[in-house]
């Protein structure tokens, strides 16, 4: 697996791929090293990005400015992810920029309301978070609920008001009026 480290006005990201496709995406929230450390599991070493690679860098980097950007094109390997999680990825690949499902929502698209925590697990296993926008998914009451990248839900949130998306104060956090 080649791999890349790269700088955006959101921070710093992190990329993997491999001969059939990207592997990996790391959200800013770490450390440069802690995140090559990472990227770097199973023998993964940092490389020359491929043209489709760099592109999506050049993608990543204007969505990180608030530039509306598509990545239902990026050609994905998934290898190693459970059947289910593919179907709920293939789902989630279809929300555009600016909108948002709920757990439910792709539950039911699936076949079963009662999926709404398998599709939370899928979210949660995302290896590829942003370019498959699970960061659009948010809980039936319209909160952000769970988002395993650091900064947690906040994150979340941050990414969905580069889209337009307002969903409220984060679960378990408050504001104060001082």
């Amino acid at each position: 697996m080649g791999t890349a480290i790269f700088d955006t006005a959101l921070g710093v990201f992190g990329l993997g791929w491999t001969d059939r496709g990207l592997c990996r995406v790391l959200l800013p929230g770490d450390a440069p090293e802690i995140m090559a450390e990472r990227l770097g599991r199973n023998g993964a070493r940092l490389g020359s990005p491929t043209r489709e690679i760099a592109a999506l860098m050049d993608r990543i980097e204007d969505y990180a400015e608030g530039e509306r950007v598509d990545f239902s094109g990026v050609t994905l390997d998934l290898r190693g992810a459970p059947e289910f999680h593919r179907r709920a990825y293939d789902l989630l690949l279809s929300v555009p920029w600016g909108e948002t499902r709920t757990y439910g929502d792709l539950a039911r698209q699936l076949g079963d309301v009662n999926l709404s925590r398998a599709v939370g697990q899928a979210m949660g296993a995302n290896p590829m978070p942003l370019v498959i926008p699970c960061h659009r998914v948010l809980a039936s009451d319209g909160k952000p609920g769970g988002f395993s990248a650091p900064g947690g839900a906040a994150s979340k949130v941050k990414m969905l008001a580069l889209e337009g998306v307002s969903v409220g104060t984060p679960a378990g956090q408050m504001t104060f009026g001082f």
